[in-house]
């Protein structure tokens, strides 16, 4: 079923020309979208579904420093301002707020991998607690359970996944951009070599400047302008309870499932990293670059159907600018719910939480978690389509760090001085396969 999500009005007229058009209404893309008309650019958001319909509306909602690879952390520690800020100077409720994040684990292993992560996170000014057996289990009471340590990141927080990216939206529209939903952006023009305008099912948008912040979708679009970009999605499974349970933390992980408080009380249930990858064209093509990966969680991963094949969003087809596109045949990634992975992680949360039994399962939902082989997201613009800037493969990480990458995305387009080096995310990255060879085009 698709996950709760807040309906923004948007309009179906689409301008003639725009100083930049952003292809894909997630989080990321509504927030390139906000940062770029604050600077004062006529910009035209395009989105062939509903905003935030996608991964956007389907994760956690987890706006965490806590455990960031080195790379995107400076990107996370921004964004956490940025979500404070933003509310303050539009006024539009994101529910963010800084309500810290809990870990607990019974295994020295982690522990000890999260002690090295405190001491790194020191050296860049970033505060984040080691909690001792005592501390971790008075912390923890809610569990009834003794446990080994934990980690508390009290600056780190939570925001709205069912409110967030149209309340951006919104933001963007009274800064005189335009919102287009049921518009799916089907290719670019181009003119000696540079973008020249984004063509949708709707007619063409005159731009120099064309942001694909697509998501799942992402690759399959780039792969339509002979730009390889290696990504691979797994479909993740989640559920929500019912208000009913008191006494919980906001925020909890544990190896075994992880709980999120929501907006009216209820919880968000998952098991961290677990889902079902399904084979498709793409997962094939990009089988090297990702088997490093693969093998790293095959504990946590397991073999899936053709689900991502029915969803026609890992294809390698080349489609026409003057005909109906994957896109507009699946206009919301929805994906079937793994059952099995439903029910272990509502079994795992009740144990843990023994309040849960006070609640009712109120949905469940699954997405597709799209990542790049090493997890970090490709921001920046692509060498060979001048004007074309990418910015995908968050690998779950997108939803938190979206602010900071939609003020990045700004500052690239802008010439304005980034507001993290853009180095480390540069699409170029992947023109190498796993394995430190050229990738074969």
């Amino acid at each position: 079923m698709p996950a709760p999500l807040k309906f923004v009005a948007t309009s179906t007229e689409l301008p003639a020309a725009a100083d930049a058009v952003i292809i894909g209404g997630g989080i990321v893309g509504v927030f390139a979208a906000y940062y770029l008309a604050q600077r004062g650019l006529k910009v035209a958001l395009v989105e062939k579904g509903r905003i935030g319909a996608e991964q956007s509306s389907r994760n956690w909602g987890w706006c965490r420093q806590q455990n960031r690879d080195a790379r995107e952390l400076p990107m996370a520690t921004k964004s956490l301002d940025l979500w404070e800020s933003f509310a303050a100077e539009t006024g539009e409720d994101t529910g963010f707020r800084r309500c810290g994040l809990f870990y607990l684990s019974n295994s020295d292993e982690e522990l000890a991998g999260w002690a090295r992560w405190r001491d790194f996170a020191r050296t860049t000014g970033v505060t984040t607690h080691m909690l001792d057996s005592a501390a971790a289990t008075e912390r923890g009471r809610a569990t009834g359970r003794t446990w080994k340590g934990g980690v508390f990141s009290p600056t780190d927080g939570t925001a709205d996944p069912a409110s967030a990216a149209p309340a951006v939206a919104a933001a963007l529209l009274k800064l005189g951009g335009t919102v287009h939903q049921s518009c799916a952006a089907r290719g670019l023009e181009t003119e000696g070599g540079r973008v020249c305008a984004v063509v949708t099912e709707h007619g063409t948008i005159r731009t120099k400047i064309a942001v694909l912040a697509g998501g799942a979708w992402a690759s399959s679009f780039c792969h339509q302008l002979g730009v390889r970009f290696p990504q691979a999605s797994v479909r993740s499974s989640i559920l929500s309870v019912s208000p009913g349970a008191t006494g919980l933390p906001d925020a909890l992980h544990t190896t075994a499932v992880s709980a999120t408080r929501r907006r009216d009380g209820g919880y968000t249930l998952a098991i961290s990293g677990g889902g079902r990858v399904d084979l498709t064209p793409q997962q094939f093509r990009f089988a090297p670059q990702f088997l490093p990966m693969f093998v790293r969680r095959w504990r946590s991963l397991a073999p899936g159907g053709l689900e991502g094949i029915r969803s026609g969003h890992e294809t390698l087809t080349r489609w026409r600018l003057d005909a109906p596109t994957p896109m507009e045949r699946m206009r919301i990634l929805d994906p079937a719910i793994d059952k099995r992975t439903i029910r272990i992680t509502h079994s795992r949360a009740l144990g843990l939480l023994p309040a849960l039994k006070n609640t009712k399962i109120a949905a469940a939902w699954a997405g597709y978690v799209d990542s790049t082989p090493d997890g970090v997201p490709g921001i920046g613009e692509i060498t060979s389509v001048p004007g074309f800037i990418l910015a995908a493969g968050f690998s779950g990480h997108g939803f938190g760090i979206g602010p900071g990458a939609g003020h990045l995305i700004a500052d690239i387009v802008t010439g304005g001085e980034p507001i993290v080096d853009p180095r480390p995310y540069h699409p170029d990255r992947f023109l190498k396969s796993a394995w430190g060879k050229v990738a074969d085009f």
